[in-house]
C-alpha cells in the first residue's frame, strides 16, 4: 500500500517511515507535517492509507480526518503517542471516520521492533484487506429459529468507520427507560473499548459497558462486543465469544453477531447498521430480515463512509433505510406502548 504519513515531530515521522520501509508490500507515498498540509497533499495524491496523529499545529488530525473523508475520502489510521490520554479526540476522529486507533511504537530506530511495532503493522495489513472489500466467508450452516417471545426485546447494532458519533447520537436520542436491549458491534480494538464504553456513556442516558463472557442482554442496557472474537449469543440466552471464523478480516464481526441473532434470539430483534468501510453486516442484517425483522441502515446522506450500510441497501437487507437522526425515534416508535 502507498502511505502517508502525519505527524509533527520529525523523529515520530522517521520512526513511521522505517517501520513502513520494514515491510516489502508498503511504501511511503508523501509526509506532511500537519492537519493542513495532509489535505491538500490528499487532494494532489490520495493514498491507499493516511497514519494520522492527533495533535498538530494549525490543524490537527480530527479537523484534518473530516475534511479528508469529505472531499478526498481514504482509509485514516490515527497514530498517536496515547490513544489513552486522547481518548475524546480519538473518538471525535473515529467519528469523521477515522477507522481504528494505536499507540505510535516506542521504541528507538535501532531496527528492533517491539509489541506496538507488531500492533501497528498488523492495524496496517488488516485496514489492507477491509480496503479490497474481500468477499465475506460463507456463513455457517442456519438453524431453524426458536418460537419468538414478545417480551424479549433487542436492538442489535452493527458500526465501523464513523460510528463512534453515529452511536453516540442514535443512543443519545434514547430515553433513559428504552424498554430493549442494546447490544453494539464497532469495528474497534479490545483495548480502546472501557474507554469508548465510558465515553458513549457521557452522550447518552443508558447505562454502557463491555459485554462480558455469560452476560445476559438487558434492558434499558447497551452492551458493547469486547473482544477480537466474534459476538455470538450461545446457550440459553447467553452471550459470549467464539473464534471461529478465524479467517474473517471484520473481527468482532457484524455478521456474525447478526446471523447469531437470527438463528438463536428468541424474541423480536432489530438490526440496525450504521455507517462503515466494507460490507461487514449486509449478509447478517440479510437474515434478519429474511426472519420478518424490522432492519434499519442509515442512509447516505449522513453516512461518515457509505459503506456497509450501502452493501445492505444493495441486496435488500434493510426493510428501512433512514437518517441517523430518525432511527432513534423509529426505535422509541416501535416499542411504544400500544393505546
Amino acid at each position: 500500500m502507498r502511505i502517508g504519513l502525519v505527524n509533527d515531530l520529525p523523529m515520530a515521522v522517521e520512526l513511521l517511515r522505517r517501520v513502513i520501509a520494514s515491510t516489502a508490500e508498503h511504501e511511503v507515498a508523501w509526509i506532511a507535517m500537519n492537519g493542513r498540509e495532509a489535505v491538500e497533499a490528499c487532494r494532489r495524491d490520495r493514498p491507499d492509507l493516511i497514519l494520522m496523529d492527533l495533535n498538530m499545529p494549525e490543524m490537527d488530525g480530527i479537523e484534518a480526518t473530516r475534511r479528508i473523508m469529505a472531499e478526498t475520502p481514504c482509509p485514516i489510521l490515527l497514530v498517536t503517542a496515547s490513544v489513552d490520554a486522547n481518548v475524546s479526540g480519538v473518538y471525535d476522529a473515529m467519528g469523521h471516520g477515522a477507522l481504528d486507533a494505536v499507540d505510535i511504537p516506542s521504541v528507538g530506530l535501532g531496527g528492533h521492533t517491539s509489541a506496538q511495532t507488531a500492533a501497528l503493522l498488523t492495524r496496517i495489513a488488516t485496514i489492507g484487506r477491509l480496503s479490497r472489500n474481500l468477499p465475506p466467508v460463507n456463513p455457517s450452516p442456519r438453524r431453524p429459529p426458536a418460537a419468538a417471545s414478545p417480551s424479549q426485546r433487542l436492538v442489535a447494532i452493527g458500526a465501523s468507520a464513523g460510528g463512534p458519533a453515529a452511536v453516540a447520537t442514535l443512543l443519545g436520542g434514547l430515553a433513559p427507560e428504552f424498554p430493549a436491549a442494546i447490544i453494539l458491534v464497532q469495528h474497534l480494538d479490545e483495548q480502546f473499548v472501557p474507554g469508548f464504553a465510558s465515553w458513549l456513556g457521557e452522550h447518552c442516558r443508558l447505562p454502557v459497558r463491555p459485554a462480558r463472557e455469560g452476560d445476559r442482554p438487558e434492558r434499558g442496557t447497551v452492551l458493547i462486543a469486547a473482544s477480537p472474537d466474534h459476538l455470538v449469543f450461545k446457550s440459553g440466552g447467553e452471550l459470549g465469544y467464539r473464534a471461529e471464523p478465524r479467517d474473517y478480516p471484520y473481527r468482532p464481526s457484524v455478521d456474525v453477531f447478526f446471523e447469531s441473532v437470527a438463528e438463536s434470539w428468541q424474541g423480536d430483534p432489530i438490526g440496525v447498521l450504521l455507517t462503515g468501510m466494507g460490507r461487514d453486516g449486509a449478509r447478517g442484517l440479510k437474515l434478519l430480515r429474511d426472519r420478518q425483522c424490522l432492519t434499519i441502515a442509515q442512509d447516505k446522506a449522513t453516512s461518515a463512509v457509505y459503506g456497509m450500510p450501502k452493501a445492505a441497501a444493495a441486496i435488500g437487507a434493510a426493510v428501512e433505510i433512514l437518517p441517523l437522526g430518525a432511527i432513534a425515534p423509529r426505535l422509541t416508535e416501535v416499542y411504544a406502548p400500544s393505546p
